[in-house]
């Protein structure tokens, strides 16, 4: 399993346009040039460059085509790889396994106020929060667990984060079985991913910054 990640630069948001653009279909070139701000744009191309650097880097795959699911989860037509992509502020991470897998970082904003999500909250999670020594690490834990949960489940929305409780890094949604594990990429930011398939407690995923050529 292998987890890149990089940063979004505003100052090199032209030369990476320039550089990486060509390489993708037309299709995709148009779903990242139509996004108003530059952030949303270049998020959405560094995360198909991280997936594109490692699955050639680390895989030997040179060339692959993403397909959707019923879900509308994104998958690699005709290889046994999964991959998830998530970003939050300035950073964007990509995950790629030999197994289903889902990832959800978050910006550690301290301003956040988690009581304004109480209703997307069990009654359990959020006096586990509330009593916390320190709520805004519990809420952000509780936040980017769940989010990596549904990922790996392909639900998205139609998933609500209180249909579901986190026990002991494990859940149960619709009978089928997911394991957690927090991960660190960075200090400013929360990590978690799940999978279905329980390898994900043990594996020691290989992390590793991508640095953006221009």
């Amino acid at each position: 399993m292998i987890i890149l990640y990089t940063f979004i630069n505003e100052t090199k948001h032209q030369p990476l346009l320039d550089r990486y653009l060509p390489a993708f279909s037309m299709e995709i070139r148009q779903d990242i040039l139509r996004y108003r701000r530059w952030q949303d744009s270049q998020l959405s191309l560094l995360g198909k460059v991280l997936l594109q650097y490692g699955l050639k880097t680390y895989y030997n795959i040179s060339e692959a085509e993403i397909g959707t699911l019923p879900n509308k989860k994104p998958y690699l037509k005709g290889l046994d790889l999964h991959f998830n992509i998530s970003h939050s502020k300035d950073l964007v991470v990509c995950a790629i396994a030999e197994y289903p897998l889902g990832i959800d970082v978050e910006f550690n904003d301290p301003e956040m106020n988690y009581v304004d999500f109480e209703f997307q909250m069990t009654a359990n999670e959020f006096k586990e929060i509330h009593d916390s020594e320190d709520k805004i690490k519990s809420f952000f834990m509780y936040w980017t667990r769940k989010e990596a949960v549904i990922k790996a489940h392909g639900a998205g929305m139609m998933l609500p984060l209180d249909s579901f409780e986190i026990l002991h890094n494990e859940c149960i949604i619709e009978d089928e079985k997911f394991f957690t594990r927090e991960i660190f990429i960075h200090e400013d930011y929360h990590s978690y991913m799940a999978s279905s398939d329980q390898k994900i407690k043990d594996i020691t995923p290989l992390i590793k910054y991508f640095e953006i050529e221009i």
